[in-house]
């Protein structure tokens, strides 16, 4: 609560006037998060949401469960995966790129949202995601398309890729089999300016959010089934 306020301040407080194109500054350096919510948010809920249906049965998520919680029915276990053992409420330490490190065919459902474009082996996370399913079991994935850098994830283990379209339909269509994946995007000029200057969510037109224009991909979604 405390932060939210906070937020609300900030954006009141420095609510920008039109797009200086001549700043090279960032409104925020942390996506907006200190003002609000990040705008991929926005993209990312959508897409989650969307797909609830396939949220059941045994149900692992990257680093939390929030997704599977809020999102899920008929869930049969709730489990988190996290690369660093000791981390406050995962159930499962493993690395994706290293499939010794991951059980097989656990799961029904793996939801892992803008994780595997911080793994240099992203081709190896693929497949050990692929690895975590039961057959006929379902992967909600997201990647950056157009996107700053994570400081966060950069200083800890890294950041190293952006996606489009057809590169995340290629790689995860080399794993799953191309009849097995669906991608998406979410995004547009008006969004990726704004995400990119750390304007928040809460701050924007969200009609012209939803508006898709293929040239600027902020996120890519994928849903990957496994045969």
């Amino acid at each position: 609560m405390i932060k939210k306020s906070l937020q609300i301040l900030k954006r009141n407080l420095t609510r920008p006037r039109g797009i200086d194109f001549e700043s090279v500054y960032p409104v925020s350096d942390y996506f907006g998060d200190d003002r609000g919510t990040p705008v991929d948010r926005f993209y990312i809920d959508g897409f989650i949401a969307a797909n609830s249906d396939l949220i059941k049965g045994r149900v692992l998520e990257v680093a939390e469960d929030t997704y599977s919680r809020r999102f899920g029915h008929d869930v049969q276990s709730f489990d988190v995966l996290h690369y660093e053992p000791g981390t406050p409420g995962a159930t499962l330490i493993g690395d994706l790129s290293d499939p010794s490190t991951l059980p097989e065919g656990r799961f029904d459902c793996f939801i892992c949202t803008q994780t595997i474009h911080v793994i240099y082996n992203y081709m190896d996370a693929i497949r050990g995601a692929a690895r975590l399913l039961a057959p006929a079991g379902t992967l909600l994935c997201t990647l950056s398309g157009i996107a700053q850098i994570s400081r966060y994830d950069m200083d800890r283990w890294g950041d190293y890729w952006r996606f489009t379209t057809l590169s995340a339909k290629r790689s995860f269509g080399e794993v799953f089999g191309e009849a097995q994946v669906s991608v998406d995007y979410g995004g547009n000029c008006y969004a990726a300016i704004n995400f990119l200057r750390g304007i928040a969510l809460e701050e924007l037109d969200k009609e012209k959010l939803a508006i898709k224009d293929p040239n600027y991909p902020i996120v890519i979604s994928i849903i990957a089934t496994k045969k």
